[in-house]
């Protein structure tokens, strides 16, 4: 099936929208990338061109099934995207998914993957960097979300401008236990440096909300 919506068409769903749509899902989820941000810091701090979720891998079966008169696509090979079809199982190396609702002519979702192993969640990266997946989602403002040091981390390997943003907005409300998280496994990730230790460095004795 050929792709009729052009890459950089996005209509996202509201925070509200998405809510609605996994209502009562019997898969675990939640919300990341800029809007798992904004609902961490409570305010709005930029604008946002689509809307991300996570889901565990091993629960894509029941994402397929629940978003039913949606259409679904993998970026398999990253950066292209192919039919994700009823009943195919997306291994390790397929972590993105972007879909629509059957009558939409634009994206409006963009889901990852998260990889697990038993009741734990790991880095696809470097599994060194793991925790249970009790501790990769939280509520901030009546919402699921990625918690914020984790989606951080995330955001540190494109290291775009609105990745440093978000986390320079971030950093004062950190509390202690998430600085060292985030510090400790930029480490792991990037032992030859990464410019955001410098400032986790000097913050790492100070108190954070959040």
């Amino acid at each position: 099936m050929d792709i009729q919506i052009p890459f950089d068409r996005w209509s996202p769903l509201s925070v509200d929208q998405v809510v609605a749509v996994l209502a009562d899902a019997p898969f675990t989820w939640c919300l990341a990338g800029g809007y798992a941000v904004e609902h961490f810091l409570g305010v709005s701090i930029r604008q946002h061109s689509d809307i991300d979720i996570v889901v565990y891998r091993d629960h894509q079966a029941m994402l397929h099934g629940w978003l039913k008169g949606w259409t679904l696509y993998a970026a398999d090979p990253p950066g292209a995207l192919r039919l994700w079809r009823e009943g195919e199982f997306l291994p390790v190396g397929i972590h993105d998914i972007w879909g629509h609702q059957n009558h939409a002519e634009a994206w409006e979702l963009q889901i990852m993957l998260a990889e697990v192993d038993n009741e734990d969640w790991f880095n696809r990266h470097n599994p060194l960097i793991r925790g249970s997946r009790k501790t990769m989602i939280t509520l901030y403002q009546g919402i699921p979300c990625i918690r914020i040091e984790i989606q951080l981390l995330f955001k540190a390997r494109n290291h775009r401008p609105k990745d440093d943003q978000d986390f320079y907005a971030c950093l004062p409300h950190l509390d202690r236990e998430a600085k060292a998280w985030l510090k400790d496994s930029l480490l792991i990730l990037y032992p030859d440096g990464h410019d955001w230790l410098i400032p986790l460095t000097s913050a790492a004795h100070t108190r954070g909300g959040g």
